[in-house]
């Protein structure tokens, strides 16, 4: 896994950074809220741990702005705050996981792994939605704004992946792998072809364009408004 620690106790998020590579994970960490925000919205991260209380952007407004750009990374907040009410709030402002300090190591392990199962398998959700840009699974219909966008079979299932993931960056063999469902060699245009398709209805007209190419790595579907 991929973990992003947003915490500004920099003893207790050097030994959690420290244990984590430890057990085979990678982990990174930011320091202050608003590099936090920064290094969420840009690394491809599996799990966020996100600390409430934190300098220049409070823990629980970063999670409200993820969530509002779409991004559906999951979260586990700690906070020193425990009672009932203070868990509650944190996960009414998008948190999908709480653990109150102090905490044991091997119970934060657990729990973040447990969000990153809950992630690869998530196909519970009924609903996408990204900046505008939404997916109505039961209906099988996508729109933008008040604007119904028709889809192709292969273009419909490129995107809910894209959705699904939105946030992070999707490589071209994870696309063959799950929108393709067979292994050959990435370089092939196949991928490139319908991403180009896909973009310009999801993306033509409109003042964001939300699809964008990460050079070298892959593509990301992501929205920088709240």
């Amino acid at each position: 896994m991929k973990i992003l620690l947003i915490e500004d106790d920099l003893e207790a998020a050097s030994y959690l950074v420290k244990s984590l590579k430890e057990v085979g994970h990678v982990a990174e960490h930011a320091s202050d809220g608003e590099l936090g925000m920064t290094m969420a919205l840009d690394g491809g991260y599996d799990v966020l741990v996100i600390d409430r209380m934190l300098p220049k952007k409070e823990g629980l407004s970063i999670i409200a702005d993820l969530r509002d750009s779409g991004d559906q990374t999951p979260v586990l907040i700690l906070s020193a705050l425990s009672q009932v009410d203070d868990r509650v709030t944190g996960l009414r402002a998008g948190g999908d996981d709480y653990l109150s300090k102090p905490y044991a190591f091997s119970e934060l392990l657990a729990r973040v792994e447990v969000l990153s199962r809950r992630r690869i398998s998530g196909e519970s959700e009924t609903n996408y939605r990204v900046g505008d840009l939404e997916m109505d699974r039961l209906a099988h219909a996508v729109k933008r704004g008040d604007e119904e966008i028709i889809l192709q079979p292969r273009e419909y299932r490129l995107l809910e992946y894209l959705m699904k993931n939105a946030g992070r960056v999707v490589t071209r063999t994870m696309l063959l792998e799950n929108v393709w469902d067979y292994h050959f060699d990435p370089r092939t245009n196949v991928i490139d072809v319908h991403v180009s398709r896909l973009r310009s209805k999801i993306d033509k007209g409109f003042d964001e364009q939300l699809l964008q190419t990460v050079r070298g790595s892959g593509y990301i579907l992501k929205s920088q408004k709240g």
